[in-house]
């Protein structure tokens, strides 16, 4: 008992109350860590990838994890980094840190890479620049 297991019925897997709050399916989540890149397949948005900006202490035990969406569409602006396949990434892209989001865990689906210390340097200095802080 106490375990969440997938509820069956109408010809469909659903997830019991207890959890969806805990961002699991028959309990099993995505561990994940800040630098991560992972491939993220939501109902709105479909299949694209995301970078991790959760800080570890905490991204085990939420949800939803802060991420910035990840693009091909590079525009010169402060707030994005370059990624290419140097960082682990399949071509050239951006990480855009004016769009960041609450990713819930359930729809993290694939590990793409882990960005290194350096490269996370320039994601934070982006990302203060785009919240201003």
């Amino acid at each position: 008992m106490g375990r969440s297991q997938p509820v069956h019925g109408g010809g469909r897997t659903r997830c019991t109350p207890s959890a969806r709050r805990r961002g699991t399916i028959s309990g099993t989540r995505s561990v994940v860590a800040r630098g991560e890149v992972w491939w993220s397949e939501s109902p709105d948005w479909g299949r694209r990838p995301v970078l991790i900006l959760t800080r570890d202490a905490v991204a085990d035990r939420l949800s939803a994890v802060m991420s910035a969406l990840i693009t091909t569409v590079h525009r010169e602006l402060p707030t994005e980094v370059p990624l290419d396949e140097d960082d682990g990434m399949p071509r050239p892209c951006v990480v855009n840190l004016d769009n960041v989001t609450s990713e819930p865990r359930i729809h993290l689906t694939e590990r793409i890479t882990r960005l290194g210390p350096e490269r996370m340097q320039h994601v934070c200095r982006a990302l203060a620049y785009a919240t201003g802080c």
